[in-house]
């Protein structure tokens, strides 16, 4: 398979390299975890460290999923004259890993980095398996400048087209079909929902897990009400509740197959509960879940720059103007930037719909409305329009 290599990620490692902390990669299953800690070996072998990569999903590491085993061909690996690195792929596979991880830590002898599966490894377990002392670094699958680089590619449309389509599962990449290819996209949903979600959390009801999921892939950028979909699911065959809904939707955003957006009053200033949107890690799985089901184009557009932008290292929110919504509200370092998503403006209505809500903001933070204009960059009274494709090449917002 072709190794691109994935810098922004690779700075972030490198950045926090020698700092007193766990460092875990997190992300949605074969977004590529293991060749960025591939990645981060090769970049630490020189001749002043001592690196230890162990991957637990391997034959020849076999012995140590037992962590009194692991502990012992870790400290005989140790060298007191080094900087001494543990890298561990599928920290999971080893028996009671937090325990011995957490003596690594206390014995303040190796930098520490780990990859594992979602079910064992989540964002909001990792302050409790590891007291609080961990660095997360989050991958996502690929970008469209990804993508591009991955393929090669000079034309800007005809990409951003194949990529709308294919999605950034770069696994899917090496299957000469298309419908090969959607088949790897799917079994990974059905690997994540079966390991991540299932038997982590003991689900007995999974055809209505399976409904949620289907029905948020089918809403992705509708504000959804978890009470609304308790209603709308409930039926002569499922019975269920916004409990039950909400404890299951909360799986799936674990598992990082989904991302919920919470909503930003912008005059208030404030956080807002009710109605989150939620937006697929990656759009290819609707795709391989739903087929070519119609969906409001400018919704999936809005998924593609939601991950983007958190991606990119931002807050996002989605904005409430009075009863005006702006898609999103970006935050970076105390600095907003409000932006809508259109797959199309070219009619006036629609570009009155979309231009409104910026205009009725009264704050000197950029504003932007991001479209499929196959143009470049223009602007209204100051607002700029960009075109999609252009913007996700961009290095910066």
């Amino acid at each position: 398979m072709k190794i691109i290599e994935r810098l922004e990620y690779l700075n972030q490692l490198i950045n926090v390299k020698d700092i007193p902390d766990i460092k875990v990669i997190t992300g949605v299953r074969k977004s590529g975890k293991s060749k960025l800690m591939y990645m981060f070996h090769t970049y630490l072998n020189d001749k002043n460290n001592n690196v230890i990569h162990i991957k637990l999903n391997l034959k020849e590491f076999s012995e140590l999923k037992n962590s009194d085993e692991l502990y012992k061909y870790v400290s005989k690996k140790y060298n007191a004259n080094m900087n001494n690195y543990l890298l561990i792929d599928e920290i999971q596979m080893c028996s009671d890993f937090e325990n011995v991880i957490n003596s690594f830590y206390e014995e303040e002898k190796y930098d520490i980095y780990l990859t594992g599966s979602n079910a064992f490894l989540l964002s909001s377990d990792l302050a409790t398996l590891f007291g609080g002392r961990v660095f997360e670094v989050k991958v996502y699958p690929f970008s469209f400048k990804e993508y591009v680089i991955y393929y090669g590619m000079n034309d800007i449309d005809d990409s951003f087209d194949k990529y709308f389509k294919e999605g950034g599962m770069s696994g899917s990449y090496l299957y000469r079909n298309e419908s090969d290819a959607l088949k790897y996209v799917e079994s990974i949903v059905k690997t994540t929902i079966v390991r991540d979600i299932v038997e982590k959390y003991k689900i007995k009801n999974e055809d209505l897990l399976k409904l949620i999921y289907e029905f948020l892939m089918d809403n992705v950028g509708n504000q959804t009400s978890i009470r609304n979909i308790a209603n709308k699911l409930s039926s002569s065959t499922y019975k269920t509740n916004d409990k039950t809904c909400g404890a299951y939707i909360d799986y799936l955003c674990k598992s990082f197959l989904f991302y919920p957006i919470q909503r930003y009053d912008v005059k208030g200033n404030k956080y807002l509960e009710s109605d989150k949107k939620y937006y697929l890690s990656d759009l290819s799985f609707r795709r391989a879940i739903l087929g070519n089901r119609f969906s409001d184009r400018g919704h999936l557009y809005e998924n593609i720059v939601a991950i983007e932008l958190l991606r990119r290292g931002y807050e996002v929110y989605v904005g409430k103007l009075y009863q005006k919504e702006i898609d999103f509200v970006a935050i970076k370092n105390g600095k907003r930037t409000y932006i809508q998503v259109s797959d199309d403006i070219t009619r006036d209505e629609t570009f009155e719909r979309e231009i409104n809500p910026l205009l009725s903001i009264n704050d000197s933070y950029p504003k932007m409305i991001i479209v499929r204009t196959k143009n470049e960059e223009s602007d209204y009274k100051g607002i700029q329009v960009k075109d999609i494709a252009r913007w996700l090449l961009e290095d910066n917002i």
